[in-house]
């Protein structure tokens, strides 16, 4: 499967042109909403550059304190990034964290909504059916460099993987779980609950409490995926994914409650 194209003596990669599209999308998405909320969705273009350099920058640094199996056995370890500054951002050979890529756009967002006069909570619920729908969008970048896909299996919707791509010990099983595709998926039943609940909930929602939904769905879907992932991070033998999954997630649930404890007891 070709993997991109050449364009005068720049090689262009589906990788990145489908990570482009789903900020696209997904600041289409926020624009609308943040104009359905009264604000001028010209922020929303504005914010989105920024925070592109933010995602980007915290993924790789996910990547880079967090590599996989495969990518130490090539000698990608943290310490090679923190002595090789030209490959610590030579972001076009791979290593690129989502939840890193979560937590540097949140950062951004937190100093632009306040060097801006904003709302930050309020932004945080903008974004977050966007930040799904970038990230169900995003994930067919993975089906392109045929990565991200789980352990073999005989499924109907199974996926092949070529030699070239396969990780070591797994050289002779053709066929994989298409694990992108699962996680795009749930991003997308992410996205439509969020947008769901911002509506229906309208006059009980605080500001906030959609990104907070978020950030309980995304991760527990994640932590699931993840037990049929084959090149997980791991850290003493635990996988690093999973155990910042849980602990997101259970926070995450643990202060919605809290916001809403009073409306709870007088049920």
């Amino acid at each position: 499967m070709p993997q991109g194209f050449q364009l005068g003596s720049v090689f262009i990669r589906f990788y990145g042109i489908i990570i482009m599209l789903g900020a696209l999308a997904g600041g289409w998405l926020a624009a609308r909403e943040a104009r359905r909320r009264g604000h001028d969705s010209e922020i929303v273009w504005d914010l989105l550059i920024w925070l592109i350099i933010g995602g980007v920058v915290g993924a790789r640094l996910w990547h880079v304190f967090t590599p996989s199996p495969s990518a130490i056995a090539e000698g990608r370890t943290t310490l090679f990034y923190l002595t090789h500054p030209f490959d610590l951002i030579n972001i076009r050979n791979g290593g690129l964290g989502i939840p890193g890529a979560v937590i540097g756009g949140v950062v951004t967002l937190f100093f632009f909504t306040r060097r801006h006069g904003m709302n930050f909570a309020e932004w945080t619920d903008i974004a977050a059916p966007s930040l799904a729908l970038g990230q169900a969008i995003g994930r067919w970048g993975n089906f392109v460099n045929q990565e991200l896909y789980g352990a073999p299996t005989d499924l109907p919707w199974k996926i092949y993987i070529d030699p070239l791509h396969r990780l070591a010990g797994f050289e002779t099983q053709e066929y994989y779980h298409p694990l992108f595709l699962y996680e795009s998926l749930w991003n997308l039943a992410n996205m439509a609950l969020l947008i769901w609940l911002t509506r229906r909930f309208s006059d009980r929602i605080k500001h906030g409490d959609i990104f907070l939904v978020y950030l309980i769905i995304y991760p527990l879907g994640r932590f699931l995926l993840d037990f049929l992932r084959l090149d997980a991070a791991m850290i003493s033998g635990v996988n690093a994914n999973q155990v910042a999954m849980a602990v997101v997630a259970i926070l995450s649930a643990l202060a919605l409650f809290w916001r809403h404890r009073e409306e709870i007891s007088q049920k």
